[in-house]
């Protein structure tokens, strides 16, 4: 599966809003994350079987992790109960992420 580039970006407060969405669901602390969320990252879901992964805030400014913001948008849209799910096979999501960090 490959990833489609594009030239649309992300503004600052899309990515708030999706943050936002994301970190309303479950129990959370005081800053509205989930308990088991470090400081700086936010959950999302992969796959097929939904897998959950904590990811650093910081690949919202890498344009391979918003191509995938982009497919999610276009697939399920941000406002939905179960969290920010990305439409990727979870070994094209292991890869992407690992060539990130």
């Amino acid at each position: 599966m490959a990833i489609r580039k594009s030239n649309k970006l992300y503004q600052p407060a899309v990515l708030k809003q999706i943050l936002k969405k994301c970190s309303s669901l479950g129990k959370n602390d005081d800053d509205g994350r989930p308990l088991d969320v470090p400081k700086g990252h936010f959950v999302v879901y992969v796959g097929e079987n939904r897998s959950r992964y904590i990811v650093p805030i910081s690949f919202l400014n890498h344009p391979e992790f918003q191509s995938l913001l982009r497919r999610a948008e276009e697939e399920f849209g941000f406002d939905h109960d179960m969290g920010l799910t990305i439409p990727c096979e979870e070994v094209v999501f292991r890869s992407l992420t690992s060539m990130l960090r």
